[in-house]
């Protein structure tokens, strides 16, 4: 039981990530997603009492100010998208956290974590999605059948659990902030695939503010990997 707490904020943070994406285009999604990393340094200081300096502090401005424009040029701008969006920020700055907090809790073991949060996460979600009405959604679907499908759906789940442990171990040999903004620089890419691949509409400001958030990220990995 020790472990709810972070399975909760992991069903919180995919529940927020998802009600984000379907108010707003993928590009603006990843910049809001950049407000983690002020969650993560106010939060690291009252979870779990560890302050950052103050050079970090500039560049996560940096970033924060990138959101900022960001938001402001997004062409398909969505008071409710921002809200989902602020709420998706707070809880993958949480879960971040509390996979540092609860590492503790099964010997600093990042497979037992994942396999708790995991088992927990199942459990959690099964109400939702009956309640939400998706069952009843699912049976719609035409291409539950064919095997292309199943394939990327394997894929997928593959994916995910390496991306899981990555960040575990991430979390674990670092900080939770580190791992926040690698995943920001991270973000950056994936907006420039957005573009390319769906070509979601981005105007200068927005592209802007996105090049902020990849130059306070940079300035991050300078501070921490010199200790500044």
């Amino acid at each position: 039981m020790r472990i709810l707490p972070l399975t909760a904020i992991y069903v919180a943070m995919l529940t927020f990530n998802n009600l984000c994406l379907n108010f707003v285009e993928v590009s603006f999604y990843q910049v809001a997603r950049s407000l983690t990393i002020i969650f993560n340094i106010v939060l690291t200081y009252f979870v779990l009492h560890n302050k950052t300096s103050r050079n970090a502090i500039y560049a996560c401005c940096i970033v924060f100010i990138g959101f900022i424009m960001g938001s402001y040029g997004e062409s398909h701008f969505s008071f409710l998208g921002l809200v989902f969006g602020v709420c998706s920020s707070i809880f993958v700055a949480l879960y971040g956290i509390y996979v540092k907090k609860k590492l503790q809790v099964v010997d600093n073991n990042e497979w037992r974590l994942l396999h708790y949060n995991t088992t927990l996460a199942i459990l959690l979600l099964v109400p939702i999605v009956m309640f939400s009405g998706e069952i009843g959604e699912i049976k719609k679907v035409s291409f539950l059948r064919e095997s292309s499908f199943w394939v990327v759906m394997t894929i997928t789940g593959v994916t995910g659990f390496l991306i899981n442990i990555s960040t575990f171990l991430q979390i674990k040999f670092t900080t939770p902030l580190t791992n926040t903004i690698s995943g920001t620089a991270k973000a950056c890419v994936q907006t420039v695939l957005s573009v390319i691949i769906f070509k979601n509409p981005i105007t200068h400001l927005n592209g802007f503010g996105i090049f902020l958030v990849l130059l306070g990220s940079s300035a991050y990995s300078f501070v921490r990997y010199y200790k500044l």
